[in-house]
């Protein structure tokens, strides 16, 4: 299939399963991709869709970019999720170490040039991992950003070169959270302290009342994504 035969596809699929559930959503993944793999960050869009392919696809590969700097809750909520459901996740990890980052970049390379950092940290680390599958699975929520407003539940993703599956893109926050609490799922207890989207440790910080809920990252400066999703 050329690419703009995987276009059309996504373009074909994304309206007639835009208004298909997560769950039917993951399960045409399943079934038309052998090859697919879910991004998972532990926040609380992602531990819903791994709890739905626990049902679904059990066997699907789930791997988590390991930058290193991630907060201790995140790498708590990781093993307890590994306790409940007996999952291997697949580490990612960036090709510098932090002590190699500091020697070639500086110390602190966050609060000088955060793209810099994200593009060592995260951006490399999940194109490298991407280019072993034809297709992955987000947690990503239209609302939760302008710039993912118009985010398919199929697309073509350009950037990596493969299919990319957004299930749960039209779902709002609060049905994310009635999915966790009707389903007693496991997810990070920094939400409970202000935390609705939980990065690295050093460029995140607790949201305030009134604030957009994407405002603890990357305060202070007009970065809004870290590169992985248009």
């Amino acid at each position: 299939m050329n690419l703009l035969e995987k276009e059309e596809l996504a373009r074909v699929k994304a309206e007639e399963l835009e208004h298909a559930s997560a769950e039917q959503v993951i399960r045409w993944a399943v079934d038309n991709f052998e090859s697919l793999t879910f991004a998972c960050s532990f926040g609380a869009e992602d531990v819903v869709i791994v709890d739905m392919l626990q049902t679904i696809s059990p066997s699907t590969d789930i791997f988590y970019l390991d930058t290193d700097f991630h907060f201790k809750e995140t790498y708590e909520t990781r093993d307890r999720m590994v306790e409940r459901y007996g999952l291997n996740f697949v580490r990612v990890a960036p090709k510098l170490t932090p002590e190699e980052q500091a020697a070639a970049h500086g110390e602190s390379l966050w609060t000088v040039d955060p793209n810099a950092c994200c593009n060592i940290r995260k951006v490399e680390p999940l194109t490298r991992i991407l280019s072993q599958y034809d297709a992955w699975i987000t947690g990503i929520r239209r609302d939760q950003a302008p710039t993912r407003a118009n985010s398919k539940k199929v697309e073509y993703d350009t950037k990596f070169g493969l299919m990319k599956f957004n299930p749960i893109a039209d779902w709002t926050s609060e049905d994310v959270w009635n999915y966790i609490r009707d389903n007693d799922i496991i997810y990070n207890p920094l939400h409970d302290r202000n935390y609705p989207s939980i990065g690295c440790e050093y460029c995140t910080r607790q949201v305030m009342p009134g604030e957009d809920p994407r405002a603890g990252r990357w305060a202070g400066n007009d970065k809004t994504e870290c590169g992985l999703h248009k």
